[in-house]
């Protein structure tokens, strides 16, 4: 799950039975955890909170020690307490400390809360765990973590001079000394030391969006310590590489007829009679904005707005009423994120660290110019946004560790839950993660639009699947398909 308008926003190997050279496998931690009250913001349903110390590197775990924040949601039956279940809300830059309490709000099921103890902890580098910074200005937080639309070759240069900026600062800034140190591969090293903490052999995992990624390289690096992986709206095997960012576009695509449906079929919002009517409306819209924009919107905010309103069908009247505003040249009403971010620079400056070093960018910005224009043609909805440059292509640092490559040894105890209409992490790229883990892995479909399959979206079927595999270990024989529920 990302938070908008801040979007913490996409070949298989054989899987590492062993830390790589110059990883130290870690023995069972003395640390003992003293759990207690969670800060005021996150303090709700019981939560309690911890920390742990880790290594700032792995290769060397006696040496330099950053600090994790940790909740617990303790499973108050413990004849049917089966173990943890660690979670991720996505992102990278997502704050994770809060999630057990979300995941009560979405009416988690009370066979999974009896189950497990549910883990939420902020990654390294995100909120209470050492966070890093980029020094960002207002103006730059307000960018957000997606590349704005780019109507020409113009606009590409004018981000790419933007981009170098922002990770010029990031090399400055003073917590430069953590940039090779804030990775996928690093977090998942965390989590295994999280597991050893909590004095478990095995730890299960509920990944959303970002967090598929997390879950399927923890699964990859300790194939034997995992008990049940469910990973929930997934990217492809490199996580938000370029591959991933690219499938906005197609995404976006796939996904908008929803809206336009809805908003054709409600005529009080003026904005077409038809799903045709509709999407020319978007396309007159955004044409009219990106020459005169209309209380702060421009055209690149249009789309963006756009894009992350279809995140969920609740958003949809919102966005309809901003459509209409913009119009007629009103103002429009206020964007409410669904989910408060409450430290937007630490967002943005940790998903740059994380996504920058878990995979090589191109550094050329032709590559880019040559990839935004044709993506605008193949994907004009959304493809020149997806497609455009990032601080990542001017990145100074090295990963301590290189990326982790997905691969499908291990155990079969994996489940891929995935909408069929993802607009940030689209089919396509969930089937590519699937291939990547083999037998490992099922997979259940639900026919249905937005980003969130388990507890978010509607679909009856999908979401029992996913409740049976946690509280039982059932998992479909086959991969699954949920054909749409009534309306």
């Amino acid at each position: 799950m990302r938070r908008a308008l801040t979007i913490v926003v996409a070949a298989a190997t054989a899987a590492v039975m062993f830390a790589p050279p110059g990883l130290a496998e870690p023995g069972k931690s003395a640390q003992p955890l003293k759990w207690g009250d969670c800060p005021a913001d996150v303090a709700k349903h019981g939560l309690q909170c911890t920390t742990i110390d880790v290594p700032l590197d792995h290769r060397n775990p006696d040496g330099p020690q950053i600090q994790l924040s940790l909740s617990r949601l303790a499973s108050k039956n413990p004849d049917k307490r089966r173990g943890v279940l660690l979670t991720n809300p996505g992102g990278p830059g997502g704050s994770g400390l809060d999630f057990p309490g979300a995941l009560v709000d979405l009416k988690m099921p009370q066979s999974v809360l009896d189950s497990y103890d549910i883990i939420g902890f902020d990654p390294r580098g995100v909120g209470r765990s050492t966070p890093v910074t980029c020094d960002l200005t207002t103006e730059q937080q307000n960018r957000g973590n997606i590349p704005p639309y780019a109507r020409d070759a113009a606009d590409v240069l004018t981000h790419a001079r933007n981009s170098k900026i922002v990770a010029d600062q990031c090399a400055k800034s003073k917590t430069a000394n953590l940039l090779p140190y804030v990775s996928t591969a690093a977090t998942a090293r965390d989590m295994d030391r999280i597991r050893e903490a909590l004095h478990e052999d095995k730890i299960s995992f509920l990944g959303y969006s970002y967090g598929t990624h997390l879950g399927a390289v923890y699964a990859t690096l300790f194939p034997n310590r995992g008990d049940r992986i469910v990973l929930d709206s997934n990217l492809v095997p490199g996580g938000l590489d370029r591959a991933g960012s690219r499938l906005f576009g197609p995404g976006m695509e796939k996904r908008f007829p929803d809206f336009a449906k809805f908003a054709a079929a409600k005529p009080e919002y003026d904005l077409g009679t038809t799903p045709e009517a509709v999407t020319a409306k978007y396309f007159d819209l955004a044409a009219r904005l990106d020459k005169a924009p209309v209380q702060g919107y421009d055209g690149a905010l249009f789309r963006l707005a756009t894009f992350a309103s279809l995140y969920r069908d609740s958003r949809m009247p919102q966005l309809a009423e901003i459509w209409k505003a913009l119009d007629t040249n009103q103002p429009p009403p206020r964007m409410v994120a669904a989910e408060a971010q409450p430290n937007v620079e630490n967002a943005v400056a940790s998903h740059l660290y994380v996504i920058c070093n878990d995979s090589r960018w191109p550094k050329s910005v032709g590559s880019y110019l040559h990839d935004v224009s044709v993506d605008r043609k193949r994907y004009p909805m959304f493809g020149a946004s997806g497609a455009n440059i990032r601080p990542c292509a001017f990145w100074r640092s090295e990963p301590a560790e290189p990326p982790v490559r997905v691969g499908d040894r291990g155990p079969s105890d994996v489940l891929l839950a995935q909408n069929t209409r993802d607009p940030a992490t689209p089919l396509s790229g969930a089937e590519q993660m699937r291939r990547a883990l083999g037998d490992r892995a099922r997979m259940v479909t639900a026919d249905q639009g937005g980003h969130g399959v388990y507890l978010i979206g509607a679909n009856k079927c999908a979401n029992d699947t996913v409740t049976a595999f946690l509280t039982t270990g059932e998992r479909p024989q086959d991969d699954r398909a949920c054909v749409a529920e009534p309306a």
